[in-house]
């Protein structure tokens, strides 16, 4: 496969080399460039032969670089190829419930294993085959971030529609065989895929020993929009603790066993089954944070911090905060430091329930502009409006129904600010403070963000 070179940095190596816009790079030291991963892969070498075609001519280019250092060469796309599609149909689907007239890419279901190693991305192993892994291993990409769902083959080929679901498994086992590191993350469907088919799963991922990372247990979300599809049912009190119950019982084995606890519930299990939350070194290094796991008690740990050593705030100052339904009762608890703290800070933190997606969508991230609107339309507000990051696609002040920040500052008559997704960025947002820079990967700003 061979790519079109749509720019060239200014002063880069390649355009001190001759390479320019329009060009075709065919191959780097004699490997064919697919996509990102080989451009990436390749790219590190210190000693370069690009093959190239300027105007259906080839001509090489040859060049010493410091190893890791870039090119400069720019494509049309990040991939440098198509995305790939998910090929299969699962019953639990979050974009089959979605309604209708939403923006045109949040219906594209994505399963790009190179995503998952570019962005995190969770994929499924049944549209790549054995070259695929091969190319993975010899890479050595790492960790990467499997939908696995269940490791019963039939049960995942029922839940995931997809008669070669089962099959793909022997994916991830030769991956962790091969080396690499793996994030598992489990769908938890009441009466398909828990009790005793967790039980299962979770012995069967266990034994994949150094190679299993961590697995995320996170309960389905199910909107109102499920007219045709599977018939699931939401997790309540009783399902939610039983459920813990195992996963916090394969957590204290593996703690026990490996000296890490690797399986972990999301936040939201807990607070569906009336479950305090586990201390923050419960957590030991976040590894699912970015699918909810110990996400509130990091939040809670910043806040804290930044809270003891925060200088004396004078003056007056009024925030109004609109959260999700899910978490309400846990962030309010931990304003509530603050609030004693400064008597002249009030925190107006708003529980706004979810009539867009309805169903048992309760959580902060999945809020759209509508909502808050008409639910802090009629309230006497004041002072300015933090909305949460994870509200609004990544680098760009829009909520998933498109209404944008701005929009609803004026609507409601109030100056907004998006917050970051740390502690210390909300202490900072509510105090009229300029939030601190980070660098990173932030997984509170992560959602929706290659849509």
């Amino acid at each position: 496969m061979m790519v079109t070179i749509s720019g060239v940095e200014k002063g880069s190596r390649a355009q001190r080399a001759g390479v320019r816009p329009g060009d075709v790079l065919v191959s780097m030291n004699g490997r064919g460039i697919r996509d990102v991963l080989d451009y990436r892969f390749f790219e590190t070498e210190r000693e370069l032969r690009l093959e190239l075609l300027r105007a259906g001519e080839p001509y090489t280019v040859e060049l010493v670089k410091p190893r890791y250092a870039s090119l400069g060469l720019e494509f049309d796309s990040y991939l440098m190829d198509r995305q790939r599609s998910c090929r299969n149909n699962c019953v639990f689907c979050f974009i089959d419930q979605l309604p209708k007239g939403m923006r045109e890419t949040l219906y594209f279901k994505d399963d790009d294993d190179r995503l998952s190693f570019l962005f995190g991305n969770y994929i499924t192993l049944t549209n790549i085959d054995d070259a695929e892994i091969d190319r993975i291993l010899e890479m050595h990409i790492s960790p990467i971030n499997i939908s696995v769902h269940t490791m019963d083959p039939e049960l995942r080929c029922k839940m995931m529609n997809n008669r070669f679901a089962g099959e793909s498994l022997r994916h991830l086992y030769r991956l962790a065989q091969g080396g690499a590191r793996l994030n598992c993350q489990i769908v938890l469907c009441p009466g398909l895929n828990d009790g005793a088919a967790l039980e299962h799963s979770l012995s069967a991922l266990c034994q994949l020993g150094e190679a299993l990372q961590s697995v995320a247990c996170v309960p389905v979300g199910l909107t109102r929009y499920r007219e045709g599809l599977y018939p699931l049912t939401p997790f309540d009190r009783d399902s939610a603790q039983k459920a813990l119950a195992v996963i916090e019982g394969w957590g204290d084995k593996m703690k026990a066993d490996a000296g890490a606890r690797k399986v972990f519930a999301s936040d939201e299990l807990y607070l569906l089954a009336g479950r305090e939350l586990p201390p923050v070194e419960f957590y030991e290094d976040f590894p699912q944070i970015e699918n909810g796991v110990g996400m509130l008690r990091d939040l809670e740990e910043g806040f804290l911090w930044a809270l003891e050593d925060m200088e004396p705030f004078a003056g007056q100052r009024r925030v109004v905060i609109p959260t999700g339904e899910c978490g309400f009762e846990f962030l309010n608890k931990m304003l509530d430091g603050l609030r004693k703290k400064c008597d002249n800070i009030r925190i107006d933190l708003i529980p706004v329930r979810n009539h867009f997606f309805g169903g048992t969508v309760n959580v902060t991230g999945l809020l759209t502009g509508q909502d808050i609107c008409a639910q802090l339309a009629d309230r006497p507000l004041g002072g300015e409006l933090l909305i949460a990051g994870n509200m609004l696609r990544a680098g760009e002040d829009i909520f998933l129904d498109d209404m944008t920040l701005e929009e609803l500052s004026r609507r409601l008559g109030l100056p907004a600010r998006r917050v970051g997704g740390s502690g210390e960025d909300l202490l900072c947002a509510i105090l009229g403070r300029e939030q601190p820079a980070h660098t990173g990967y932030n997984p509170y700003e992560g959602s929706w963000e290659h849509r």
